[in-house]
């Protein structure tokens, strides 16, 4: 008879992997701003994050899963789903300002503004991975989560929209106007002015878009 104690090995999610995994996401998150995908590399990252590349390809598999991640991540830290909750008895226009004011200085951020430039700066190069990586784990998220409060809205009687995946594009249009494509062109410094103007055009779109779907 085996008298030998076996032990369960012990899988992802310990302590201690968690913690090279988050440092993983922040070293990677900090390289794509800084070079862009294309300029960013599994040894930089590994190097970065103070970790072997084996360790890196064993938490991620590869850089186009890793960049999704740490998008995934960075958005679900900035713009958690809690943003976009519906309550029936709750002012709509509070409800969407709530959203509209999160959105509009998130998207003006100078760290924003930086990761967009660098998504030009590879989709000029012909690599459109990073841009779409971007798309798919940022703006389609919020779009869909736009879109289901916007339709919680319209099913409690609070607004009427006929389309409402189109008026949840238009909302987000609305509130940031052009201030994120003047700051990405660098025509304006971020200041107490400039925080003052995103929240007065947040404002400002939050009543535009009641005035089209409030119930008449």
């Amino acid at each position: 008879m085996n008298s030998a104690v076996q032990t369960k090995p012990q899988g992802p999610g310990r302590p201690k992997d968690m913690e090279k995994r988050a440092a993983i996401l922040e070293a990677a998150k900090s390289l794509f701003i800084r070079n862009a995908f294309a300029g960013t590399s599994m040894d930089a990252v590994a190097a970065e994050a103070g970790v072997s590349k084996l360790t890196v390809y064993s938490h991620f598999g590869d850089k186009d899963n890793l960049f999704r991640e740490v998008i995934r991540a960075h958005v679900h830290d900035l713009l958690p789903e809690d943003t976009y909750h519906f309550d029936a008895g709750d002012d709509i226009r509070e409800t969407l300002l709530r959203v509209a004011l999160t959105h509009a200085r998130l998207d003006c951020d100078q760290q924003t503004v930086g990761t967009f430039r660098a998504i030009l700066s590879d989709c000029r190069q012909g690599n459109p991975r990073y841009g779409r990586l971007i798309w798919e784990e940022g703006a389609m998220r919020t779009h869909g989560l736009m879109e289901r409060l916007l339709q919680q809205a319209v099913d409690a009687g609070r607004l009427e929209i006929d389309d409402v995946p189109r008026a949840a594009g238009q909302f987000i249009a609305l509130i940031k106007g052009n201030l994120m494509m003047r700051r990405m062109f660098g025509c304006v410094e971020c200041n107490d002015s400039y925080a003052a103007e995103i929240e007065a055009t947040a404002r400002a779109g939050v009543d535009m878009f009641l005035r089209a779907y409030l119930p008449r």
